[in-house]
């Protein structure tokens, strides 16, 4: 079956581009003796994780708890990093399960988190990183801080230090190219700064984690970064392009629409709109993106607004496309994207191979009710 005759919208995985773009993270993390962890938020698939494992993947860094129960039961994962600190009873009670299952990593920046932890579990032990502040001012403490930090939650017995992990998201915010560069200069200059200040009081970090996609390839070069947890890398999108850290022949994503509608000469209505390829320009909201995704071979086209089912374009020039033509969409922000569908069709050449289901989406997993 061909993609082309697939109905509208729909979200269509390049399977040979998917699989180039995992392993050429996995052979750069190789090459520079880091490993990789990736971050399952981007693709919230146990089948897309079993290839990341299969490829060479550490371990991974997920988002959520149930992307975390999900891959450990259904992805053959024996590692799990959990990005973000996780509090309330329930939500500890499920780590705490989940760790008799596979070597869990949990994050921290903050002695009140860790005493609701530690208190949870009892006698019971539980690996953490501290998260590092390089520069996003969202979790974490400075590098100036980290041994005060550790040293603090070092008083509860049960929450056993093994690192520090940072992520430098504020790269999705610069108004230029040339700005990535200075970016990935704090996440390791940072990074390197606490390392140095824990070695100076005795404190070995088994793990240190940074990463991002657009740093990844520059920062891995750093001897004290261990570990590397990009998430993007696996569809890249038009902010990565925008970035320089990817090609659009990289992109291995896109939605496919079809234009229904030629009200004006300079105008085309499409049938995709917000629910498929988000509204926002990346988490951190990047300038050096036009419009709200880029139609892939036809860069006379803009698509300047989005309703929640349909799209506005406008037509800068001459186009060969008419009402009925189909096309596809490389999204501003991938990871945004793939959470607006259960599944995603795989294929080669245009043909389709097979479903790769999102099956691991907030509120997957469903609670019990007593």
């Amino acid at each position: 079956m061909n993609i082309n005759s697939l109905t509208t919208p729909c979200f269509l995985l390049n399977l040979d581009i998917l699989e180039g773009n995992i392993k050429n993270f996995q052979r750069l993390a190789d090459e520079a003796e880091t490993q990789l962890w990736p971050m399952l938020k981007t693709h919230k698939s146990t089948e897309i994780t079993r290839m990341q494992v299969e490829a060479g993947a550490t371990g991974v860094l997920t988002g959520t708890i149930d992307e975390a129960e999900a891959v450990v039961e259904k992805s053959g994962v024996k590692k799990v990093m959990l990005a973000y600190p996780v509090l309330g009873k329930a939500n500890i009670e499920r780590i705490i399960q989940l760790k008799k299952k596979a070597e869990v990593y949990i994050a921290l920046d903050g002695k009140e988190g860790a005493r609701e932890i530690s208190q949870a579990l009892g006698s019971d032990e539980i690996k953490y990183l501290l998260i590092l502040d390089s520069g996003l001012g969202r979790f974490g403490v400075e590098a100036d801080n980290v041994v005060s930090a550790v040293k603090i939650i070092d008083s509860y017995k049960n929450l056993k230090f093994s690192g520090i992990c940072t992520h430098t998201g504020q790269v999705y915010g610069v108004l230029g190219k040339e700005e990535v560069g200075s970016i990935i200069e704090m996440e390791v200059s940072s990074t390197e700064m606490a390392v140095e200040n824990l070695k100076k009081s005795n404190y070995q970090c088994d793990i240190v984690a940074t990463g991002t996609t657009p740093t990844f390839s520059e920062a891995i070069k750093s001897p004290y970064i261990t570990a590397s947890r990009p998430g993007n890398y696996v569809f890249c999108d038009a902010i990565q392009v925008a970035l320089g850290a990817a090609t659009v022949e990289e992109c291995s994503l896109t939605v496919m629409a079809t234009i229904v509608s030629h009200p004006t000469e300079n105008l085309f209505i499409l049938d995709c709109g917000s629910k498929c390829l988000g509204l926002d320009k990346g988490a951190h909201g990047s300038s050096l993106i036009e419009g709200f995704g880029t139609v892939k071979g036809h860069p006379e086209l803009l698509i300047t607004g989005l309703s929640e089912e349909v799209a506005k374009v406008k037509i800068n020039g001459q186009t060969n496309l008419k009402i009925g033509s189909k096309i596809e969409i490389i999204p501003n922000h991938s990871c945004s994207a793939a959470n607006m569908t259960s599944y995603m069709i795989g294929y080669r050449d245009k043909k389709i191979e097979r479903l790769i289901e999102v099956d691991i989406r907030g509120n997957s997993k469903k609670p019990k009710i007593y």
